[in-house]
């Protein structure tokens, strides 16, 4: 198993949601109604995409180096 980290974009939109996105990882991105329900939904997302890359083949995009950031990041080990 191996365990990746990415740098998680996350914002609070005009209408009061909230949109994530891991600018490292093309068009994985999702919203919540709150910081916290975007934060599980993006870490549900990144997931998803790792495990479809990894079943195809496909390689994961380096995220650069690893550091301790005040920005949110979400870990995924597959």
């Amino acid at each position: 198993m191996k365990t990746y980290i990415f740098r998680i974009e996350i914002e609070q939109e005009e209408d009061g949601r909230w949109s994530a996105e891991v600018p490292t990882l093309a068009g994985c991105a999702t919203w919540g109604y709150t910081k916290e329900e975007a934060l599980q939904s993006i870490q549900e997302a990144v997931r998803l995409y790792i495990e479809s890359l990894l079943a195809h083949g496909d390689a994961i995009p380096a995220n650069g180096p690893v550091e301790v950031m005040e920005e949110p990041a979400v870990a995924i080990t597959v």
